[in-house]
């Protein structure tokens, strides 16, 4: 047997990074023991519809499965579920479960994700009060979205957005609480967020910024919730969304290198060599933009997962990509490329009013990141834009006559 073929892998958190990740082993040639080893009942699934399609009622679960259940077994990957690790013994290589038991590794792959923000109020934690993050959540609120009820989303961030655009073709009422002045200013420009603003109070939510809340109680038959303005707001029930946390305690008690995420390299390796990490709890190195991020999206997801697998199987080509994320709300699709730290100005290919455009993000003349609205012909282009890292002229890239494929090649 080659050397490949009696290592075993490990890979701890069966979501998307670890379903793609077994798989990518299996095509990149590896030929090894694969366990693929998580705490839920589903195998590896995608987390975006839970937000929209799911949560609309218009998709099962199951249309979220990577891959059929049979195709694990038929690659030789041992898919555990309902298995949690508690403690990572590195000297010993050796993983211990929940249940006891204990599994060795050769090399050792975390794909634990994250997890949804708590809100540290008091009530934040009643039964009425819903996150938003697996299957089970997605499910447990869509048995409340019945016409008429009255919903307060607490947080204008993309998951808190695409839940009220469902909740409003429901039929609900909805009010959005959010603490900062526009929604999704943690990775959008105000013009952004005032755009999103407009959109969701022109489809009857009503969305109230620089408010949050302070407590929720149960009164009677509903909630009340204390706003940080003053006054309460009524609702039957309550969907947090705040932001995710990644799952970094394992790691930590480990004695990895964490840093809001476990602290990897281009190729996913973490502070010890045998082991590796990908997905929404990695804090990585981005060649591109010369630093290291944590992102929460589904590109990340998928493409460092497959990256770093084809790492472990022997390969040596980075993760080395401009970030990319989309959400649909109503009839808006909305897409971002880039992950700026800063910008000192905006270029904008159409307007807002228009219902169509590209916003783009530049930073001393370089673009560093871009918005499509019901626009993503243009995303393909403006992210290879950005990963050249060179000034444009804006002039041209404001001109919609000018392609943006010409502006690329002129980079």
């Amino acid at each position: 047997m080659s050397a490949s073929g009696s290592r075993h892998i490990l890979i701890l958190g069966a979501g998307h990074a670890g379903g793609v990740a077994a798989a990518s082993l299996r095509q990149s040639g590896f030929a090894g023991r694969i366990t693929l080893l998580g705490s839920e009942s589903h195998p590896p699934y995608e987390r975006p519809p839970l937000s929209k399609e799911v949560l609309a009622g218009v998709a099962l679960p199951e249309k979220t499965y990577l891959r059929p259940l049979a195709f694990y077994a038929e690659s030789q990957i041992e898919l555990r579920l309902g298995e949690t690790a508690i403690a990572i013994d590195r000297k010993a290589q050796r993983v211990t479960l929940a249940s006891g038991e204990t599994v060795p590794y050769d090399a050792l792959l975390l794909t634990l994700g994250a997890r949804a923000r708590r809100l540290p109020i008091t009530g934040g934690d009643h039964a009425r009060v819903f996150y938003l993050r697996d299957i089970a959540d997605s499910l447990a609120l869509r048995a409340q979205l019945n016409e008429g009820k009255r919903i307060a989303i607490i947080g204008a961030g993309f998951i808190g957005l695409e839940a009220a655009a469902v909740a409003r073709k429901r039929g609900l009422a909805v009010t959005i609480l959010e603490v900062q002045s526009e929604p999704v200013q943690r990775v959008a420009a105000p013009e952004i967020g005032r755009f999103l603003a407009e959109l969701h109070r022109g489809q009857g939510a009503n969305l109230l910024t620089n408010t949050g809340a302070k407590a929720i109680e149960e009164v009677g038959n509903e909630l009340r919730i204390a706003l940080t303005t003053g006054g309460t707001l009524a609702a039957d029930f309550a969907l947090i969304g705040i932001g995710a946390q990644p799952n970094t305690e394992l790691a930590a008690d480990a004695g990895l290198a964490v840093e809001d995420g476990v602290v990897v390299d281009e190729f996913g390796r973490s502070s010890d060599p045998n082991i590796y990490a990908a997905g929404d709890l990695t804090k990585h190195w981005n060649p591109l933009l010369k630093r290291r991020i944590r992102l929460e999206a589904w590109q990340n997801a998928q493409n460092q997962a497959i990256a770093v697998a084809k790492a472990m199987a022997g390969g040596n080509a980075p993760f080395a990509e401009i970030p990319w994320f989309w959400t649909d709300q109503y009839d808006v699709n909305l897409q971002l490329a880039g992950a700026p730290e800063s910008w000192d100005s905006l270029v904008w290919r159409g307007s807002p009013p228009e219902k169509a455009f590209t916003l783009f993000y530049l930073d001393g003349g370089v673009p560093v990141a871009c918005n499509t609205v019901n626009n993503g012909r243009d995303m393909r282009f403006a992210r290879e834009i950005i990963a050249k890292g060179k000034p444009v002229d804006r002039a041209r890239l404001a001109d919609k006559n000018v392609k943006l494929q010409d502006l690329v090649r002129e980079s």
